[in-house]
C-alpha cells in the first residue's frame, strides 16, 4: 500500500461500524474512498457487489469510479505480473495458480462496487419496485411549461418569469426534500394561497403524465422504505457497506433513506466537511452532519487535517475566518506544501480601478509563466463580473464560465428603461411602447393603443371623459421629451427619479417578495454602464458589440478553449487553481445583503471559505471603495482574516 497519512489510513482501515471522516479542503478524501473500497474488497474479503458508494454529482460519481477502476488495474497488472514472475520457478505452482485467481477477483470486483448518485441509486429501486422507465422521469422543459401554465391560468403579473418559475420549481423542490407540511409553508415568491394552487397544479399535471421529478425519487423511496419492510430488508442485504462522499450537503429526506438503508449493521461510513457546506438554499443543513455522533454514539470520528494543495499562508487565513463560524467541528488544518507568498488584500477606488487591476495582474501571470487555465476569478452572484468580463473581452484575454453568459442588457429592468430611451427617440411602436405605458402604473387600457404605432391624439381621445388620465399621457409625453436629448446616464437617473421606475421596482418587489435592493443593482449596474459614454448611440453601438462578443465567447466556450475561469463561489466547490482572484469583497456582496439571520451569515462564511481554499499558490481579495457612486464598506470577512 503507498505511504498515507495516519489519519488517512485509519479511515481507510476501517472495517465495520459507522464512521464520520472530517475531510478539510485538498485533504484527499476521494483517495480514501477509493482506497477504502479496495481495502474492504482485498483485505476484508467483502463481496464488492455489497458495497455502494453515493456522491451528489454524475461528474462526481464517474470520476469516483474510474479512480477505483485504475487502482483495482494497476493492483491487476501487479499480481499478474507476480504471476508472470512465478511461471518461471517450477516449485512455485501453487502460489501462481493463487496468483491468477486474485487476478480475476480483482478484475471484476471493479466492476461490481456500485457508485451513483443519490437520485440514480434510489431510482433504480423504484424501477424494480414500481416498474419505472426513463421514459417517466420529466423534463427540465416539462416542469417550466408546468409551472407557466399555472402563471397563466392564476392570470399572475409576472415581469420576470423566467426568475419567477425558476424560484417556484426551487421552492417545490425544497418543500419535497425537506418533507415539509404545505400549510405551514412560507413562500418568498408571492402569496401562501398562490404557491399552493401553482403547487397543486404542477404535482396534478406530473401525475396526469405519470412523470416524476427528482425529489419524487427520494420522497417516494422514503415512502416505499417505511411501507414496505420486506423490500427495505432486500435493499439492506444487498448493500451492506455504504459509503457517502460531500456528506456535508445532504437534506433531510436523503438521510432519512441513507439511514434506513444502513440498518442494521450500521457499515455507514460518511466523508465531508461542514465547513464547506453551500447549499442551505437546496435543503443542504450542516446540522445534520454535526448531529452524526449523536445519532450514531458509537461512531468512530477521523479528521483529516492535512492540507495538500495549498501554502501555509492560504490555509491559516482561511482558518482564521472560519473559526468565526459558532456552529460546526473546531479542527486544527495543516499545510503539506510549506510556506509561500502571503495572501493578498487589494482595495481599489472602484469597480472600474478594481477590473482594470486584476487585467494587469493576470497579464503578469502569464508573463511569469503560468497558463490561463491556472487562473480563477470567483464572486458571489452571476450579477457581479459584469465589468469584469467587458475588462477581459476588451484586453482579448481568453476566459471560459461554468454558468450562462449574463447579458445586462437583456434583463427585464434594463429592457423598460432602453425602451424609454427608444420611445423618446422616436420609436412609438405599440410593442415598445407597451413596455412603459404602467411601469410606473398609469392604468392605460391596452384597448388606447391599438395600432401598431401608437398615436398619443388617440389615446387621449380614448380618455377624453376622464381628465386625470389625460393629464396622466401628457405627463409621459413630456417625459419623453425631456429624455430626448439628455446623455445617456442622466437618460437612465431622470427615468429612475422623476419618472417614478424606482418607485415601481419597489412596489412590485413587495408584490414578487424579492429585496427591492437585488432589483435596484440592475438600475445601478445600467446606469454604471451609461456612465462611460457621451451620446445614446455610442451607448447602444456598446450594447451591440457586447451582445456579438458574448456570442463570440459562447461559440469559443463550446469549441472548449482554454483562458481564465469565470464562476461563483458555489460553483468553483471542489476546484482547485494556481491563482485565485475574490472579486468585490465587499459588504452586501459578500456576506450578500439578504443573509441577515446567524445561519445565513454562517453560510455566506462557509462560502467565502470555500473561494478561499480553492487557491493552491496565490490568493488575491478585492475589494472597492466605491461603486455606482456610493461608498462601499470592506466585507466583515477581509476584516475577520486578517485579525
Amino acid at each position: 500500500m503507498r505511504e498515507f497519512h495516519p489519519s488517512q489510513r485509519e479511515a481507510i482501515e476501517h472495517k465495520d461500524g459507522p464512521m464520520m471522516v472530517l475531510a478539510g479542503p485538498g485533504s484527499g478524501k476521494t483517495t480514501v474512498i477509493t482506497h477504502r473500497v479496495k481495502h474492504l474488497v482485498e483485505e476484508c474479503g467483502v463481496d464488492p457487489s455489497s458495497i455502494l458508494v453515493i456522491t451528489f454529482t454524475r461528474a462526481a460519481a464517474r470520476e469516483m469510479q474510474e479512480r477505483f477502476e485504475k487502482l483495482m488495474s494497476d493492483e491487476t497488472e501487479a499480481v499478474a505480473a507476480s504471476g508472470s514472475a512465478q511461471e518461471a520457478g517450477e516449485t512455485l505452482q501453487a502460489g501462481n495458480d493463487a496468483a491468477r485467481a486474485r487476478h480475476r477477483q480483482l478484475s471484476h470486483a471493479s466492476s461490481r462496487v456500485s457508485f451513483g448518485t443519490f437520485h440514480s441509486i434510489f431510482f433504480t429501486i423504484l424501477k424494480y419496485a414500481y416498474r419505472y422507465q426513463a421514459s417517466n422521469i420529466v423534463r427540465e422543459e416539462q416542469r417550466t411549461r408546468f409551472v407557466r401554465e399555472m402563471v397563466e391560468k392564476l392570470k399572475l403579473e409576472i415581469e420576470d418569469e423566467h426568475d419567477f418559475i425558476s424560484s417556484v420549481l426551487g421552492e417545490i423542490s425544497f418543500v419535497k426534500s425537506e418533507m415539509v407540511d404545505l400549510a405551514h409553508y412560507y413562500s418568498q415568491n408571492c402569496s401562501e394561497e398562490m404557491f399552493k394552487e401553482i403547487y397543486a397544479g404542477y404535482e396534478e399535471r406530473m401525475r396526469r403524465a405519470n412523470l416524476l421529478d427528482f425529489d419524487d425519487m427520494l420522497v417516494m423511496c422514503h415512502e416505499l422504505f417505511t411501507k414496505r419492510p420486506d423490500i427495505l430488508a432486500a435493499w439492506q442485504k444487498k448493500f451492506r457497506y455504504i459509503l457517502v462522499d460531500e456528506f456535508q450537503d445532504i437534506n433531510k429526506v436523503q438521510y432519512e433513506i441513507v439511514r434506513m438503508l444502513a440498518k442494521p449493521e450500521d457499515n455507514l461510513f460518511i466523508v465531508g466537511d461542514d465547513d464547506q457546506s453551500v447549499y442551505r438554499f437546496r435543503g443542504s443543513k450542516p446540522e445534520i452532519m454535526l448531529g452524526f455522533p449523536k445519532d450514531y454514539p458509537e461512531a468512530k470520528t477521523v479528521l483529516l487535517g492535512v492540507n495538500y494543495r495549498s501554502t501555509i499562508e492560504i490555509v491559516e487565513t482561511a482558518s482564521r475566518l472560519i473559526r468565526h463560524n459558532q456552529k460546526r467541528y473546531d479542527k486544527k488544518l495543516e499545510a503539506a506544501r510549506g510556506h509561500g507568498r502571503p495572501v493578498i488584500t487589494c482595495v481599489s477606488a472602484d469597480a472600474q480601478a478594481e477590473t482594470l487591476r486584476i487585467v494587469d495582474e493576470i497579464k503578469g501571470y502569464v508573463q511569469a509563466g503560468y497558463k490561463l487555465e491556472d487562473i480563477a476569478i470567483l464572486y458571489r452572484t452571476n450579477l457581479n463580473p459584469r465589468l469584469m468580463i467587458e475588462k477581459l473581452m476588451e484586453f482579448n484575454i481568453p476566459f471560459t464560465m461554468k454558468d450562462s453568459l449574463p447579458n445586462l442588457y437583456d434583463h427585464w429592468i434594463s429592457k423598460n428603461v432602453l425602451a424609454y430611451i427608444k420611445a423618446a427617440r422616436g420609436d412609438l411602436s405599440r410593442s415598445n411602447i407597451l413596455q412603459i405605458i404602467n411601469r410606473p402604473n398609469r392604468y392605460v387600457s391596452r384597448d388606447a393603443l391599438e395600432d401598431a404605432a401608437v398615436s398619443w391624439d388617440k389615446a387621449e381621445s380614448f380618455y377624453q371623459d376622464k381628465h386625470w388620465m389625460v393629464e396622466r399621457i401628457e405627463q409621459l409625453k413630456y417625459d419623453l421629451m425631456m429624455l430626448k436629448t439628455m446623455p445617456p446616464a442622466a437618460a437612465v437617473n431622470y427615468i429612475r427619479k422623476a419618472v417614478g421606475y424606482d418607485d415601481y421596482i419597489k412596489e412590485y418587489a413587495l408584490y414578487r417578495r424579492l429585496k427591492p435592493e437585488e432589483l435596484a443593482e440592475t438600475l445601478d449596474q445600467l446606469q454604471e454602464s451609461a456612465a462611460n459614454y457621451r451620446t445614446v448611440e455610442a451607448w447602444f453601438d456598446h450594447m451591440e458589440d457586447y451582445r456579438k462578443r458574448l456570442q463570440e465567447q459562447a461559440r469559443a466556450q463550446q469549441a472548449a478553449h482554454a483562458g481564465v475561469s469565470l464562476m461563483t463561489m458555489h460553483g468553483s466547490k471542489g476546484l482547485e487553481f494556481s491563482v485565485v482572484y475574490i472579486l468585490d469583497a465587499n459588504e452586501g456582496i459578500t456576506p450578500h445583503r439578504k443573509a441577515v439571520l446567524d445561519a445565513d451569515l454562517e453560510e455566506e462564511r462557509r462560502m467565502f471559505y470555500v473561494a478561499m481554499t480553492r487557491a493552491k499558490d496565490r490568493l488575491h481579495v478585492c475589494w472597492a471603495k466605491e461603486r455606482y457612486g456610493k461608498k462601499q464598506e470592506v466585507s466583515r470577512f477581509v476584516e475577520e482574516y486578517l485579525a
